[in-house]
């Protein structure tokens, strides 16, 4: 339809370009040659075999153009409010012959809900002969050319690296042994053993009939018959691990190497389409694929002392370098790193046990901060705090040992906290009961103090201790935040008072006129995280990570499917721009910041770093419209 005169779009169309400095009768002239057309999400904007009939001008929302219409089609650019689409077509106009009639190679379709003016070739005719329209074409060919260069080349690059002989793109079924070595439930442990000999493996898979119901390893034969003193008459049943992780034979070397880390297993059944078992994957099948000097740091870590402990941050960093350097999701890759750490951590509170004695009573111990959002790459200061069961007289052991953990994560190479949220201090060292009082003080004097050590402290995280006082902790904090409304009104306030920017004008233009840079942790992370926060806590979660918070909500439909999507997809956006920087910032002995150059990003960042900031912008919304803001 035409553009009525009351339509909210009619002044901003009046001011493009296109159309300053005519009078309003040649402007109502014009607009009556044009279109207002209005597009869904994931509606075809421009299909590809579609004659352009003129230009489009997004007036409103985001579109992206597609190399093809499959939905594997790789992006060629993201395109925005002010972008022009079909300059494709523009040579046809300009009178060059067309050699490929209607042949065009890409489409594109719309991001989200958007609103494009057509533009047909009529009117840029009778516009051509204005000086500044050329101009203002010619520049904005002149930077899309650039542009899409840019990300011609990111793509080359990237299909060139990325061939099927890089490991770490690999499927398991290319790394998997089969056939498998399996046992019967009643199969005889002397059997078993003999099973392994024969096969030259260090593991069986226990099956009944065609189900797996268990895995018997080397370990276990010792741990289970020799140092247990079992007959070798026993059954498979009675040493098994029942219920053992699997994969899937299409999951990638990255996915299988996570699943190691993370559960501390080195065999992993294969599992097929159809659910039956079509192979097995080892630890060390992985490890014959890369550097075992960068990937195995599990042993250096576990065997470190008070003397060596300063070198497991190196062993960790060369597992970080490769993973970088070999380009893996960065979710993926901080699944990874992070059991490392949380391994690291867990052997200082183990050594610090050592040394001042076992604990009086049960404790917890947590981490706060990006160790406790499982984002830490670089190894930053010390977020953590204890939780201790009441009982006469145990403060003082307390004390000792949460100072002895700060020493020995120093010793790792991890700073100290500069706002002092160390265990080791008195304010993050306490009882039930001391916590219970410390909830209840900040949420009665909401101090903008108060606020950031809540910011904090609800990206909490258990890393070591007894589990029934964890849940009674949880309990503690339910029960206090049920009576801090205005505690979480004020952590609201702080939202409504820095809201994230919006980037409304093109990317590019960003580069030349306005903003260079953007801090991506005060802008992006932080807003995202603090209100993924309170959404959570107005929905009784107080525990877990980013990602596991969007999942608890979707189950609790606070979110859709669809919402939860785009945040995971914002999250990952932003978190990987933070490290890829962060990275190679560290590389290059630059200090570290979380500030980060536009010219200084892929072309393909920019687009989504856009598409991220507006997703996290719509989660800020949301939340303050909880708190009626």
């Amino acid at each position: 339809m035409m553009p009525q005169e009351d339509s909210p779009f009619l002044e901003k169309i009046s001011r493009h370009p296109l159309f300053q400095g005519v009078s309003s009768e040649v402007f109502a002239e014009l607009i009556e040659k044009c279109t207002l057309r209005t597009y869904k999400k994931g509606e075809t904007v421009l299909y590809k075999k579609t004659p352009r009939e003129g230009l489009l001008i997004i007036l409103e929302g985001m579109a992206e153009v597609l190399i093809d219409d499959s939905s594997t089609g790789e992006v060629l650019e993201v395109l925005q409010t002010n972008d022009i689409i079909g300059f494709s077509s523009l040579a046809e106009f300009l009178g060059e012959p067309a050699e490929h009639i209607y042949d065009y190679t890409v489409e594109v379709k719309a991001i989200e809900e958007t609103t494009c003016l057509q533009v047909s070739y009529s009117v840029i005719e009778e516009r051509w002969p204005d000086e500044n329209v050329r101009d203002f074409v010619l520049r904005q060919i002149a930077v899309r050319l650039r542009d899409i260069y840019g990300s011609l080349a990111e793509q080359v690059q990237l299909a060139s690296k990325w061939g099927e002989s890089d490991p770490f793109i690999q499927r398991v079924h290319d790394l998997m042994q089969f056939p498998v070595n399996t046992v019967s439930l009643d199969d005889r442990i002397q059997n078993v053993a003999k099973k392994m000999i024969d096969k030259k493996t260090t593991s069986v898979l226990v099956m009944d009939r065609k189900e797996l119901v268990g895995i018997i390893t080397e370990n276990d034969i010792v741990a289970r018959v020799v140092a247990g003193n079992l007959g070798l008459d026993k059954q498979a049943r009675e040493i098994m691990t029942t219920n053992p992780y699997t994969i899937s034979r299409d999951a990638y070397y990255y996915e299988a190497l996570s699943l190691f880390l993370m559960n501390g297993v080195k065999h992993l059944p294969v599992v097929g389409g159809t659910g039956d078992i079509v192979g097995i994957v080892t630890l060390s099948d992985l490890m014959r694929k890369k550097d075992r000097g960068k990937l195995n740091v599990i042993q250096t870590i576990e065997e470190s002392t008070t003397e060596t402990i300063g070198e497991v941050k190196e062993a960790i960093y060369k597992v970080l370098e490769t993973l970088i350097n070999d380009e893996l999701p960065t979710i993926n890759m901080l699944e990874v790193i992070t059991k490392l750490y949380d391994r690291l951590v867990k052997h200082c509170v183990k050594l610090a046990l050592a040394e001042v004695g076992e604990a009086p009573v049960a404790f917890s111990f947590y981490q706060m901060g990006s160790g406790g959002r499982c984002e830490q790459y670089l190894l930053t200061d010390q977020d953590h705090f204890l939780v201790y069961e009441d009982g006469e007289d145990v403060a003082d052991y307390f004390r000792l040992l949460g100072a002895e953990i700060v020493r020995l994560l120093t010793l790792a190479g991890y700073e100290h906290c500069k706002g002092k949220m160390m265990a080791s201090e008195e304010g993050w060292c306490g009882s039930l009961s001391n916590w219970s009082d410390r909830l209840r003080r900040w949420s009665v004097r909401s101090t903008n103090e108060h606020v950031l050590l809540g910011q904090n402290f609800f990206s909490m995280r258990l890393l070591y201790g007894d589990q029934t006082l964890h849940n009674r902790f949880i309990a503690t904090i339910k029960e206090q935040q049920a009576k801090a409304r205005i505690y979480m009104y004020q952590m609201a306030k702080v939202e409504k008072d820095y809201p994230v920017p919006t980037l409304d004008q093109p990317i590019r233009a960003l580069f030349r006129l306005e903003k260079t840079t953007i801090d991506i942790k005060k802008d992006a992370l932080f807003p995202f995280h603090h209100c993924l926060q309170l959404l959570a806590i107005k929905n009784g979660i107080y525990e877990g990570t980013p990602l596991q918070k969007i999942e608890s909500l979707k189950k609790l439909k606070v979110v859709s499917e669809d919402f939860a999507g785009e945040l995971k997809f914002a999250y990952s956006i932003a978190l990987r721009i933070r490290v890829n920087q962060g990275w190679a910032r560290f590389k290059q002995g630059e200090p570290n910041t979380s500030v980060v150059t536009f010219t200084h990003l892929k072309s393909r960042d920019k687009a989504e770093l856009i598409q991220a900031l507006k997703i996290i912008r719509s989660l800020q919304n949301q939340v303050l419209a909880l708190f009626a803001m």
